[in-house]
């Protein structure tokens, strides 16, 4: 999943949204122990929410469903897709309202600006002139972030042609995402619930 499903997932949690985020962006342990305690369990808590989505059942047989040469960048696109269909049925996930969602978000990042790594600070740039995350509704702008991606890989790919193979793959997308998405929340919800209850918070 990508960085809307990973926020909404730590909801609540000012410190978990914020290493929610940063979870693609710190590497290692050096990096990881610079933060605060909060912050390190939201980046601990990302990189669990990535390792059981590659491993569901779900993202598996999703991933079957691409044929060369996209193969070899469908997490890309199953992570910012999961993201659409996120935003697209935000009502059934959220009581507030996406743009409000994003306000909080940004209200979240607002007192740390100064130590946020670089490349989180020009996402963020990039998010604001595009309408993010409210945006990741609209298939276009969906489409529109993978091929930025795209532009931003050494390797030469094919991420900017997502768009002819989307029709296909969208009705797969879409039920696998609609399956995946509650038991995630309720595994996130008992990781949360267990850390919770071990530091007696």
């Amino acid at each position: 999943m990508n960085f809307l499903a990973h926020l909404h997932l730590a909801r609540g949690d000012d410190e978990l949204m914020l290493g929610a985020l940063l979870g693609d962006f710190v590497r290692g342990r050096r990096e990881l122990w610079s933060w605060p305690a909060g912050i390190r369990n939201g980046i601990r808590l990302h990189r669990k929410i990535d390792r059981f989505t590659d491993h569901s059942r779900q993202v598996k047989s999703l991933r079957a469903e691409f044929g060369q040469p996209f193969r070899r960048y469908c997490g890309i696109i199953i992570d910012l897709a999961f993201d659409h269909e996120l935003a697209r049925n935000w009502h059934l996930y959220s009581t507030i309202p996406l743009v409000e969602f994003d306000r909080q978000v940004r209200a979240v990042l607002a007192p740390f600006e100064e130590q946020l790594p670089e490349r989180l600070l020009r996402f963020m740039a990039y998010a604001d002139r595009r309408g993010l995350f409210e945006a990741y509704r609209d298939e276009d702008e969906m489409l529109f972030s993978l091929a930025g991606i795209g532009t931003r890989l050494t390797r030469e790919n094919p991420l900017h042609r997502a768009g002819e193979i989307w029709p296909d793959i969208r009705p797969a997308i879409r039920e696998s995402c609609a399956s995946f998405y509650p038991e995630a929340q309720s595994r996130v919800d008992a990781l949360r619930k267990r850390r919770s209850t071990s530091t007696g918070s």
